[in-house]
């Protein structure tokens, strides 16, 4: 496993197109990690739309996101599924916060989360206002993820910090 950025580092920008679920509407446009700048970002690279651990990490996330807005940050799902998946997966499931292609796993990678047979491992960061990686988690199984209080508390760290 390629280890990724490091803590204290600036976390690697991307691109990805990818949407959200407002209401009825998924609202599909390419996603920049620089431009979202001034807030926190929650990444949160998965490996598939519609499987079981996913699902359920995706929807605590999505249940959470009054959580999130009132730390000032933004949740991102990362998975190598298409923006189609994706669109079905939100609708589906009621998931409110962006969810982005990584079709190529370019992102992946530049993140060290790649791995053999998955394809993506379940894995989070914490990107800071300004764009410097605070805290990671990376699973090596991906049979558990990351709770919105331990997240929340995290961010409450970057905020104070």
């Amino acid at each position: 496993m390629a280890s990724g950025p490091q803590i204290g580092s600036l976390a690697p920008d991307f691109t990805l197109p990818g949407g959200v679920l407002t209401g009825d509407t998924f609202e599909r446009r390419d996603h920049t990690l620089s431009a979202a700048r001034g807030r926190a970002v929650v990444l949160a690279f998965y490996p598939g739309d519609n499987t079981a651990v996913c699902t359920k990490q995706l929807c605590s996330y999505s249940s959470g996101l009054e959580t999130f807005e009132g730390l000032d940050a933004e949740v991102w799902g990362i998975s190598p599924q298409g923006v189609d998946s994706h669109e079905s997966f939100a609708r589906d499931h009621g998931l409110r916060m962006p969810l982005l292609a990584d079709t190529g796993r370019e992102t992946a990678r530049a993140y060290g989360v790649t791995a053999p047979g998955i394809g993506v491992r379940r894995s989070v960061f914490l990107i800071g206002p300004d764009g410097v990686l605070r805290w990671k988690h990376v699973a090596l199984l991906g049979a558990t993820f990351q709770s919105l209080d331990t997240l929340a508390e995290q961010l409450s760290g970057i905020r104070t910090a």
